[in-house]
């Protein structure tokens, strides 16, 4: 048993982020080192939802998560759950129970009363678990609904939880979105954001670790790992993002016969629990395809209607994309037709919905004989059975009540323990309320044979072996495997018993400004930190201490060595740093303090001063063939550099070398040394700058030999 208590938030840049996967990935991990881990997810929007044992509706992927923990599911691991039946309008469920619709921009008392619910649950579960993982939901960076957030960082700051922002890496741009992501949150939500996941990696490690580094540095915050590409993590989808048109669900293992069965599956614009058809697409042989063309539809052995937030509007839509026709022309030729709730409803011969459209009596697509009519009380529960003489294990959510004209034709797919009918078939045409069915491998495999003998797919033949809860328990170990192997297990330990590190540094949001050096104050504005750093003039009491100048949060040198060190070589094998900027503004001065920081960390590091490759008083910028001829080539080719020191006295060059050998990082102060033909082998550029009057000052008081200019700024 380990000792580990305390709680993390994983945030995402986006929905579909990976949010889910991390936090399941992360209490099947928990769990198997003894921690009493449970997941939690303030508030969720999604139609994909699971029924708890006492008869509550949370999310799926709340459900999963607990699976991941060892844990049945419970209505606390997900308090508050918004089903969107349209664009505007949600179904609220409040610890498991419908409370009715509501609009996206209702506030006020209700998200008061939704507040604390969230808050004294969260209480509850870390007072009952060792560790709570809470997963946020969307982008905590949507700035346009900060202000009544209840699942990221306004949970994070009122229960003080640790953050981790995960990025999608498969997307393209995740460097982008989680630097954007922390830029857009305000200074104390920043405080508590600890570090970044890169998720769905694949290629070489190698070309994405500069910008990690660079990431840190611009941050100062570390990724604490890259989780790579697993196409066979695809089971129980958190929302409909992951299910496109056209695409393959799942990834469909070869067949054990000579043919395949094709399953169409309609892509409702509201669908809901379509999870139910993972276990079809786990079968070898069976291939499950999302989709909405009248083609595909055709083409298919068996089509199924999913269900579905938004019955009537749903079907309407249907109907006039054309894809009633394909379905009806498929059962009429005693091809195999499939409703599951929503769908099911859609498949009979009338509706009934002062509910949920308010839309009253509405046609159905008349292949069964079903009225439907719908109800304010949400019918919830877990249900068993048989069919087609296996057993057979669902849950019900649903809120219409169907009456079925049974006869000789018309039969019921499913009885329940009690021996009540559930559904019907009439010849080729199945319907049921019940979600989760073809989990029950001996239902699901009945099923499919039937399927395959009314579509006359002979040749398909199904796997004996295929078992669908132990699939499912061996990617939940999967991805506890995962974030043990390439997640920082310190660092998270850290965290979550410990909470964010004190000093993170806030990011300001946008490009930076090359800030305004106050008098007697010298700064440098560093390629990739986007900070500002004080050198000379008035430092802090200790040259490490990070200081505050016109608002912004400066960085120490010893960071700003640090974030060197860590960054790539890009002369050969050598970190080549330039400290530009204007006479008198204060380069030399930082570039050995910068120097003795590098120093520091153990590195060996020369100081360069471009003023001793130029040739006499009026020459001020031909140092550069020198430079590259003495020094810069020589690196690159990873050869030792050395220079000729111009001797101001005699007016020349000695002809004696000095060595500069091969250094860790060498250090290049002068003017001009950032110029555009030195970028690309800079690791780092500083340009520094202080107030004009203390350059017209020190250029007076001799700082620059032999020159005086007339005036401030001459």
């Amino acid at each position: 048993m380990t000792e580990l208590r305390g709680a993390l938030l994983v945030a995402g840049t986006t929905s579909d982020a990976g949010k889910s996967t991390l936090v399941a990935g992360l209490c099947r991990y928990l769990r198997r080192r003894g921690v009493r881990v449970a997941p939690f997810k303030a508030q969720n929007m999604s139609n994909n939802s699971a029924v708890t044992l006492d008869g509550g509706e949370i999310g799926r992927a709340q459900a999963w998560q607990a699976a991941a923990s060892g844990l049945e599911p419970s209505v606390r691991f997900n308090p508050v759950l918004l089903k969107p039946g349209s664009d505007r309008h949600s179904q609220l469920v409040v610890l498991g129970r419908a409370r009715g619709e509501v609009s996206a921009g209702q506030g006020g008392a209700l998200r008061a009363e939704l507040g604390r619910i969230v808050a004294g649950t969260l209480d509850q579960l870390r007072a009952e678990y060792d560790v709570v993982i809470c997963e946020g939901a969307g982008s905590p960076a949507e700035i346009n609904l900060r202000s009544g957030d209840l699942a990221n960082m306004g949970l994070a700051r009122s229960a003080g939880l640790p953050t981790i922002v995960v990025g999608d890496i498969d997307r393209g741009g995740v460097f982008a979105s989680m630097f954007g992501t922390l830029a857009l949150l305000e200074p104390a939500d920043q405080r508590l954001v600890a570090g970044f996941v890169v998720n769905k990696f694949r290629g070489d490690a190698e070309l994405l670790a500069p910008g990690l580094s660079m990431l840190t540095e611009l941050t100062g915050r570390p990724t604490l790992g890259v989780l790579p590409y697993e196409p066979d993590l695809w089971w129980d989808t958190e929302d409909s993002l992951s299910y496109s048109d056209g695409r393959l669900l799942g990834r469909p293992g070869p067949a054990r016969g000579e043919q395949w069965l094709r399953i169409a599956v309609v892509r409702l614009p509201r669908i809901s629990n379509a999870t139910d058809l993972e276990a079809l697409a786990a079968e070898p042989g069976v291939s499950v395809r999302l989709t909405a063309t009248t083609g595909e539809l055709a083409d298919a052995d068996l089509i199924v209607l999913p269900g579905s937030k938004a019955t009537v509007a749903d079907l309407e839509w249907l109907r006039e994309r054309g894809l009633d026709a394909p379905i009806r022309a498929h059962a009429a030729a005693g091809r195999p037709v499939l409703g599951l709730c929503g769908g099911y409803q859609m498949l009979g011969a009338l509706i009934d919905d002062p509910v949920e459209s308010g839309r009253g009596q509405v046609d159905g697509l008349g292949l069964l004989p079903v009225h439907v009519r719908f109800v304010a009380d949400k019918k919830l529960g877990r249900v068993a059975g048989t069919a087609l003489a296996a057993p057979v294990r669902g849950y019900e959510i649903h809120h219409g009540r169907a009456e079925v004209g049974y006869d000789a034709h018309v039969t019921p797919l499913i009885t329940d323990a009690a021996g009540a009918p559930e559904g019907c078939r009439s010849g080729a045409v199945f319907g049921t309320h019940w979600h989760g069915a073809f989990d029950g491998n001996e239902f699901r495999r009945a099923f499919l044979a039937e399927v395959a003998r009314l579509a006359g797919r002979d040749g398909f033949r199904l796997a004996p072996d295929t078992d669908v809860p132990a699939l499912r328990e061996a990617s939940l170990d999967r991805l506890g495997d995962l974030v043990e192997k390439h997640l920082d297990g310190t660092a998270l330990d850290r965290l979550i018993g410990g909470g964010a590190p004190a000093g993170l540094p806030f990011v300001p949001p946008g490009p930076p400004p090359i800030p305004s050096a106050r008098p007697g104050r010298v700064l440098a504005v560093v390629s990739g930190t986007d900070r500002a750093i004080s050198a000379t003039g008035a430092p802090p009491a200790r040259p490490a201490e990070p200081v505050v100048t016109g608002g912004r949060e400066v960085v120490s040198f010893e960071r700003l060595a640090a974030g060197i060190r860590a960054a790539p070589a890009r002369c050969g094998p050598v970190r080549l740093v330039a400290v530009d900027g204007r006479a008198g503004s204060g380069k030399s001065t930082f570039a050995a303090r910068l120097t003795d920081a590098l120093a520091a960390t153990g590195a060996r590091v020369f100081l360069l001063h471009t003023d001793d490759l130029l040739q006499g008083w009026l020459d001020i910028v031909s140092f550069w063939p020198r430079l590259e001829e003495w020094v810069l080539c020589p690196l690159r080719r990873g050869e030792p550099a050395r220079f000729r020191r111009y001797d101001w006295h005699r007016g020349a060059f000695p002809d004696r070398f000095e060595q500069i050998g091969r250094p860790d990082v060498l250090v290049l102060d002068g003017v001009t040394t950032a110029r555009a033909a030195a970028r690309p082998l800079l690791t780092r550029s500083c340009y520094v700058q202080t107030d004009r009057q203390l350059r017209f000052d020190r250029g007076c008081a001799g700082t620059v030999p032999g020159s005086c200019p007339t005036g401030p700024g001459g």
